[in-house]
């Protein structure tokens, strides 16, 4: 083997660790997400990351999308007012 054939094998080996490293970071990026957002369904989001992973893409636009919806997440209605506190006497002003 020539000089050239060990430098070809060497950038051989570390693409394929490259390769190897971004499908881990991918197999992980949704729940890791789910779990910073307080996400009920982290756990779940996980698994659907992984197994995108898995079936290399398959499921992986669901599981990013599913880790950046929150179904518990209070909604603000910004036209409402907030509620009067009470006076030192216990009742409401009756303005």
């Amino acid at each position: 083997m020539s000089g050239l054939d060990i430098f070809a094998l060497i950038i051989m080996i570390v693409l394929l660790a490259a390769g190897v490293l971004v499908w881990i970071m991918l197999g992980m990026m949704p729940g890791k997400i789910a779990r910073q957002r307080n996400h009920p369904q982290a756990e779940a989001i996980s698994v659907a990351g992984w197994w995108g992973a898995i079936t290399l893409g398959i499921l992986s636009p669901l599981a990013f999308i599913w880790a950046y919806t929150n179904p518990h997440a209070e909604r603000v209605d910004q036209k409402s007012t907030p509620p009067r506190e009470p006076d030192d006497d216990g009742k409401e002003d009756a303005s």
